[in-house]
C-alpha cells in the first residue's frame, strides 16, 4: 500500500538574510515530490539589520530582545502563510507546515545552534500543525546539524545520471554529492563561505544589500594572495563531516581595500572554495547544478564554471525552483519528521546512525516529540 500524500508549506529564512521564502509540495517524505507553489517576501531593510546584528548572540530568546525578534519574525512568518493560502486556490486543506526559522549561532563542535522561530505560535497563529527544531536530534546523537536538505536533493535527482552534485550558494555554501538511492551513496558537507561575505562587504561598502549579477566584484581584480592566505585556513582541508555558522570567515579584508577589489577577492574565495570542495567528493561528479540565492550573481558563476573541470548549470535547467529548494525541502523533512523518517544519514551530517527528528506543535497547543 503506497504511504499518504501530505500537503505541505516548508519555510525558510536563510543565512543570506534576504527575506522568507514559502514553497508548498505534495510529497510522501519519500520518493513522490510535486511542487505546488512559491513565494518569496523581502526582509524590510530594518529587519534585516536587526537580524544580522543577532547573529552569534549564544542566549537566543532568553536574551528579551532575541525573544521580541523572535516573535516578530514569527508573526511575520504567519501572515506569509495566510496570504500564501489565499493565492493557492487549493483543492485540499494543507495538511503540515515545516518551519525551519532564522539561524543566528551555530557551532557543531560545542553541539549546538539556535533557530529563533516559535513553533508553537505560529500553529496558533495559522491553525496547522508546524514541525521546527529540525537540528537539534541530529546534534545530539553526534551530528553537525547541517546541512540539512541533503535528502530532498536526492528525491529530486532520483532519475539524473549519476553521480551527481547538487551546490546551494546562500550565506553559508553546502554540496550533496549524490552517488545512488542508497544512504552510503550520499555525502554532503559545508564548503565555505557563500554570499555572506560578499553581501556583508557590499553593505558597508557599496550600501546595497548584495552584489546585484555579481557587477561589482566583475570590474575588480581578485587579490590572490590574500585568496591563498584565506584558503589556508584549517577548515578547507578539513575531511566531511563538517559545517560552519555564517560568521565563521568575519571580515577577512582590510577596510580600506578598494570596494570592487574587495567583492572580486570575496567572490573568488568562494569560488575557490567550491571548487576546492570536490575533491572530498568519492567519485568526479558528472555535472554540478547549482541551486540559492548566489547562482544570481553572474561573475560568481562565471568563475566556478572556469575553475571546475565538470559542467555547472543552475538548477533551473532541469526545471527545478532554484529559488523555492529551501523552502521545499523543509515541507518535506517535516513530513519525513511527522512519519518517523530519518532527517540526516551519517553521510550527510557525520551523526552515528540515520536520525529523525523535528519537534510537532499543535493548532492547539498540544506539543510532541518526533521518533528518534
Amino acid at each position: 500500500m503506497s504511504a499518504r500524500l501530505f500537503l505541505a508549506i516548508g519555510l525558510m529564512s536563510g543565512t543570506s538574510i534576504d527575506g522568507i521564502d514559502a514553497a508548498l509540495i505534495e510529497t510522501d517524505g519519500e520518493g513522490h515530490v510535486r511542487p505546488l507553489g512559491f513565494l518569496t517576501t523581502p526582509y524590510e531593510s530594518d529587519l534585516r539589520a536587526r537580524l544580522r546584528r543577532a547573529f552569534g548572540n549564544k542566549a537566543g530568546a532568553r536574551d528579551p530582545e532575541i525573544a521580541a525578534l523572535e516573535r516578530e519574525l514569527t508573526v511575520l512568518h504567519a501572515d506569509i502563510v495566510q496570504k500564501f493560502l489565499r493565492q493557492g486556490g487549493l483543492a485540499r486543506p494543507v495538511d503540515l507546515i515545516g518551519f525551519h526559522g532564522q539561524t543566528i549561532w551555530h557551532q557543531p563542535e560545542e553541539r549546538a545552534t539556535i533557530q529563533i522561530g516559535d513553533g508553537a505560535l505560529l500553529a496558533k497563529l495559522t491553525g496547522l500543525p508546524v514541525v521546527n527544531d529540525f537540528r537539534a536530534a541530529d546534534m545530539k546523537a553526534g551530528g553537525h546539524g547541517a546541512p540539512l536538505v541533503p535528502l530532498y536533493h536526492r528525491a529530486l535527482a532520483a532519475k539524473l545520471p549519476k553521480p551527481v552534485a547538487i551546490l546551494n550558494i546562500g550565506g553559508v555554501a553546502n554540496v550533496t554529492w549524490i552517488g545512488g538511492g542508497d544512504d552510503d551513496e550520499i555525502v554532503a558537507y559545508d564548503v565555505g563561505p557563500g554570499v555572506a561575505m560578499i553581501d556583508d562587504w557590499i553593505l558597508r561598502h557599496a550600501g546595497q544589500a548584495y552584489d546585484e549579477y555579481g557587477v561589482l566584484a566583475a570590474s575588480g581584480h581578485p587579490d590572490e594572495a590574500v585568496i591563498e592566505r584565506f584558503m589556508g585556513d584549517p577548515f578547507f582541508a578539513g575531511k566531511p563531516p563538517k559545517s560552519l555558522d555564517r560568521n565563521a570567515f568575519k571580515n577577512p579584508l582590510p577596510e580600506d581595500f578598494d570596494p570592487a577589489d574587495g567583492a572580486a577577492t570575496l567572490t573568488m574565495m568562494t569560488v575557490r572554495a567550491i571548487v576546492d570542495s570536490l575533491r572530498f567528493m568519492p567519485r568526479p561528479p558528472m555535472h554540478l547544478y547549482v541551486t540559492g540565492g548566489g547562482r544570481h550573481n553572474n561573475t560568481l558563476m562565471r568563475w566556478v564554471g572556469e575553475l571546475a573541470d565538470i559542467p555547472v548549470s543552475p538548477v533551473d535547467a532541469l526545471s527545478w525552483s532554484g529559488d523555492g529548494l529551501e523552502a521545499e525541502a523543509f515541507a518535506y523533512l517535516a513530513v519525513r519528521s511527522q512519519r518517523g523518517l530519518p532527517l540526516t544519514v551519517p553521510g550527510t551530517t557525520g551523526v552515528s546512525k540515520p536520525t529523525t527528528g523535528g519537534t510537532l506543535h499543535m493548532p492547539e497547543g498540544e506539543k510532541k516529540k518526533a521518533a528518534g
